[in-house]
């Protein structure tokens, strides 16, 4: 070990190993949290994040995205920060923007080496119950966030190593799965301080100050990477986009509810105004993001810049740090509209706002990149299902279920993965075991890519049999907009459920709905969207699209209609008819007219036609005008 006394200069080697250290720890934190967690949503399907962060709170790497340490230092003096200390809490409105409705709950442990601050390591996760009127603390007919659970403004839960138990036991009889709830936030205690260790040991190798630097350097690496490699690649100019959440659970005859950005970019970086977004929602689909200078949104939306790197391989390298907030700042509406909500506004289904100003910022990117972006990916949606008629049998069956990526410039979209990193559905084994349900079936949904030169990714078709009698939870938004296409990509199917009734009819259920019962030996069916099409499905590969009618991803009539594609089967294989397909292609081409550089789909335009889709003062159309670019990832 190195004597901490001596005074080492930071050099590159250093760094490196520094900068390697605190990502193998923030690895080290996450296993711990699945090793040690209780509850499927935490341990199994990991719907939960880590970060390591320096003495002024910045975050230090970016594995993944992660709530602020901003809270401790609004609600504590620095003279009331101490060595054993675990600060928590889940308040949205006094979270700094960093969490954004009552079951993330949020841990964060100051690290001090020496006497000093130089740290935090922190954990939140997306817990199984903190009370509220529904299971899972979800409910979508609600008009305010204390008929969502528990809520808990900033606090020391310890306090100098001594834990608070009186409030230790309130968290936990205020949820329905008390033990779980416990078992995970002793995990997730657990992790951050094993993190804090880790980086306590690096503090006694290098020395407070050697570490304070590398530190520093990481952030200014970001900064300079961000300025360097990705701005050139953005045209300089002023851009507007917008994306819709459809419904949010309560005014069923509402329009789509519209988040509006306007991107002005320049040499010096990206400047994001978000004025033009629609009034705070009735339901809970609000998400309070004007809080510490929107350092959380900011932070969140920059990876979606990694889509400007020279090559999918240089984006996997770039880390999203702090230092993104040197090249991105944000302008908010004024209180009172989805992104700044008045306080007590619910928000349990703000992930719906989530992939929105995810969609809005690439919607943008793709008009100062000549389409040079990902298509729209898949949205966030929480299923299940909860019975029982006391508190002895009651159960909990609640899955995280992903769905296509976007087709992008350089490849097709992955399959039923999930926009939150590392997420999983529950596997099929443990569900069974686990709860009365039975598994029918679970594979790709047949046609639920959005169609493109590089196409999305396909969701989830599962259907489960309820053994007992239960009540249904479906908290899903693109149940009628689709996942945009771009640059002549076409949209993704939509979000799907439904109860295969036992007298043999069918019964289509809201994307939104809590209260749908479900008797023994019913089925319900989930259908998860797709991601959208990237580029003219006219340019793809004719053997592409045989390939995915072999394997039953696409349907004949689709292969032909979307792809202008004729296949003939053979055995088990359909193969190409080239003479055929020519002359379909040439038929479409001479018929369709210019591709457009959005295609939001059928629910969108029905919308419009209705008239429900407007636009407030001094804003129009952002699709307007736009066409599909020609692009270089064409064949010659």
């Amino acid at each position: 070990m190195l004597d901490s006394s001596l005074k080492i200069k930071l050099g590159p080697v250093e760094l490196e190993v520094i900068t390697g250290s605190i990502r193998s720890t923030e690895l080290e934190i996450e296993a711990a949290v699945e090793r040690t967690s209780r509850s499927p949503m935490i341990r199994d399907q990991h719907d939960y994040r880590v970060a390591l962060f320096d003495a002024m709170g910045r975050k230090l790497t970016g594995r993944s995205y992660s709530a602020l340490v901003e809270p401790v230092f609004e609600y504590f003096d620095e003279g009331d920060i101490h060595p054993g200390d675990v600060f928590f809490w889940n308040d949205p409105y006094n979270s700094s923007g960093g969490i954004g409705h009552v079951p993330d709950l949020c841990t964060t442990v100051p690290i001090f080496n020496d006497g000093k601050l130089i740290g935090f390591s922190q954990v939140f996760g997306h817990h199984d119950d903190v009370g509220g009127s529904v299971p899972g603390s979800l409910p979508v007919n609600v008009r305010d966030q204390w008929a969502e659970g528990l809520v808990i403004p900033p606090m020391k839960l310890y306090d100098k190593g001594v834990l608070n138990q009186a409030a230790y036991n309130i968290v936990f009889r205020n949820s329905r799965l008390g033990e779980h709830l416990r078992g995970d936030v002793d995990a997730e205690i657990g992790a951050a301080k094993l993190g804090s260790r880790r980086i306590v040991a690096l503090a006694k190798r290098y020395g407070n100050d050697m570490l304070e630097s590398a530190f520093q350097a990481m952030i200014t690496n970001c900064a300079d990477i961000l300025r360097r490699e990705l701005l050139p690649n953005i045209k300089d100019g002023v851009y507007t986009w917008e994306d819709y959440v459809e419904f949010d659970g309560v005014e069923r005859d509402h329009p789509p509810h519209a988040f509006r950005l306007t991107m002005t970019k320049n040499a010096k970086g990206i400047h994001v105004d978000m004025n033009g977004t629609d009034p705070e929602a009735a339901g809970p689909i609000n998400w309070p993001l004007d809080y510490s200078d929107g350092k959380f949104l900011r932070k969140f939306m920059a990876p979606v810049l990694r889509s400007m790197a020279a090559s999918p391989e240089r984006a996997a390298q770039i880390d999203i740090n702090e230092g993104a907030l040197d090249i991105l700042t944000v302008t908010f509406p004024e209180k009172g509209t989805l992104i700044t909500p008045t306080f007590g506004k619910p928000t349990g289904m703000r992930f719906f706002l989530f992939l929105r100003v995810l969609g809005a910022f690439a919607g943008v990117l793709a008009k100062a990149t000549k389409g040079h972006i990902p298509a729209d990916h898949e949205t966030i949606r929480i299923w299940g299902m909860h019975g029982g008629k006391t508190q002895k049998d009651f159960f909990l069956f609640r899955e995280v279920l992903g769905g296509g990526a976007p087709g992008r410039p350089w490849a097709d979209g992955s399959d039923v993965v999930h926009i939150v990193p590392n997420s999983r559905n529950l596997p099929v084994e443990f569900s069974e075991t686990r709860f009365p349900i039975r598994i029918e079936q679970l594979g790709l949904a047949q046609d639920s890519a959005g169609a493109g030169f590089r196409r999305g990714g396909f969701g989830y078709d599962k259907r489960v049999r309820s053994l007992n009698n239960s009540t249904i939870i479906s908290n899903a938004d693109r149940s009628e907009l689709s996942c945009v296409g771009i640059n002549g990509g076409k949209a993704s199917d939509v979000y799907k459920a439904s109860v295969e009734r036992s007298d043999g009819s069918k019964q289509q259920i809201s994307g939104m709905s809590d209260n749908v019962i479900v008797e023994a030996g019913e089925i319900v069916r989930i259908v998860t969207t797709g991601g959208g099409g990237w580029g003219d499905p006219l340019k793809r590969e004719a053997d592409m699209v045989a390939y995915d009618v072999t394997t039953g991803l696409v349907s004949e009539d689709a292969a032909s209609a979307d792809y202008g594609v004729v296949v003939k089967k053979d055995g088990y294989v359909f193969d190409v008819d080239k003479e055929a397909t020519k002359a379909l292609r040439t038929k479409i081409l001479s018929t369709r007219g210019p591709l457009p550089l959005y295609d939001r789909g059928p629910g969108f335009a029905a919308y419009k036609k209705s008239g429900a889709i407007t636009y407030p003062e001094g804003w129009s159309d952002p699709d307007e005008g736009w066409l599909a670019f020609p692009s270089k990832s064409y064949p010659k």
